[in-house]
């Protein structure tokens, strides 16, 4: 059964992994993807392990669920080939910053005089019309710009980038929502738009949504930043044979933990008797919880609290995540055989639709594997092809 967006067409000339990983999640959910890649491929094909040049665990962690096709977009002919597929394109995501966009005459107004329908997606560091608009940006720069690695000074003692790209991936869930919302609205208005997913403003949007605080009243009545997280205590607390994660948090959580460790001198002491008076003593109940966690092992904590409504769980290192009780009853690991990179190892797409299932529709292509394929459909001459791949201005990836 086809997935929720099937018939979409979408355009990706995006790279690295902000634009890719949310166009990956639109073919998984069954829209089709075509991937517009320069002559050296996206800059991922290069990064980490491989068996085969140009096909590294980055870009095959991005880049399912599309077609590739070369595109060189300097070149005019490269260029006027992008214009024909937009003529019948839905969606069309690029991150060129708006002075590149200029240069290489991409501007939502030349798309909107090709195809008025088209969403025309661009996702950058900044939003345009501001002073650092034209600035280029990456994850560890928003991490730093956003506050997100200030925060860990309470921790760590000093800034530190979260070991996650967190900004790439945050603000890749927001360009996912933008094209969906864009999408329902040309729905009812038959008309296409213009739509900017900025990294820094995504990520500041995220950071503030608990650390806001008392700042979000005007004026002030306390000062930013959620108490209960900048705390160097919140951390999965040492067993006594390893390390595990506690957190009873509502005050119906509090008594029956409480009930269950026979600690009703904890229930009794007014520093917990409710959730207020929790926050306000947050560090003497973070390290009531740290000596309480290290009397049992991780074993006789989880049959302890195995069918109680007590928040608890294993605090998994990456190795673990395979072997996971829960992700391996769900099925999550997929293991595949792909054409040229041979078993490989993909996560499952995490949401599940009664009807329309989304799924992985093709494995991750090769550097202009479907050029050819696609400039057919697009109403290219077999002769106009062999120009455009005589120029340069595309490449026919096909393995031979």
């Amino acid at each position: 059964m086809a997935g929720p967006l099937a018939g979409v067409r979408i355009l990706d000339c995006t790279s690295v992994v902000l634009g890719p990983w949310a166009a990956q999640q639109l073919g998984d959910l069954g829209a089709d993807i075509v991937k517009i890649e320069p002559p050296e491929g996206d800059t991922t094909r290069q990064l980490g392990p491989k068996r085969n040049p140009g096909m590294a665990a980055f870009f095959l962690g991005c880049n399912r669920s599309k077609r590739s096709i070369v595109l060189d977009l300097k070149k005019d002919d490269g260029r006027n080939a992008l214009f024909k597929l937009a003529e019948t394109a839905d969606v069309l995501m690029h991150n060129y910053r708006p002075e590149p966009a200029a240069r290489l005459k991409l501007s939502y107004e030349v798309f909107a005089k090709i195809n008025p329908r088209l969403i025309y997606l661009a996702t950058y560091g900044y939003r345009a019309a501001g002073p650092m608009g034209a600035k280029a940006a990456y994850d560890d720069i928003i991490q730093a710009g956003s506050g997100l690695a200030m925060l860990q000074t309470v921790v760590a003692g000093a800034p530190r980038f979260l070991p996650t790209i967190v900004a790439d991936k945050t603000s890749s869930n927001a360009v996912l929502a933008a094209v969906l919302a864009a999408l329902y609205e040309r729905e009812k208005s038959g008309q296409g738009q213009a739509v900017e997913v900025p990294m820094f403003e995504s990520l500041v949007s995220y950071v503030m949504v608990e650390h806001l605080y008392g700042e979000t009243f005007l004026p002030a009545i306390e000062t930013a930043g959620y108490k209960r997280l900048l705390n160097k205590e919140r951390r999965p607390y040492p067993s006594k044979d390893g390390y595990f994660a506690l957190l009873p948090y509502t005050d119906g959580h509090w008594k029956e933990f409480c009930k269950l460790i026979d600690r009703n001198d904890i229930m009794a002491d007014p520093r917990f008797q409710s959730l207020a008076t929790r926050l306000a003593n947050i560090e003497v109940v973070y390290a009531t919880l740290a000596e309480i966690c290290a009397t049992r092992t991780n074993a006789e904590w989880n049959a302890l609290l195995k069918d109680s409504n007590v928040p608890h769980g294993p605090v998994n290192s990456l190795e673990d995540l395979f072997e996971d009780a829960q992700l391996k009853a769900t099925d999550f690991w997929k293991e595949v055989e792909h054409p040229t990179e041979g078993r490989i190892r993909m996560p499952d797409v995490p949401t599940r639709f009664s009807r329309t299932k989304p799924e992985v529709t093709r494995l991750q292509p090769n550097l202009g594997e479907h050029s050819v394929e696609i400039l057919k459909e697009a109403g290219f001459s077999g002769g106009e092809i062999d120009k455009l791949i005589a120029s340069g201005a595309t490449k026919d990836g096909r393995r031979k």
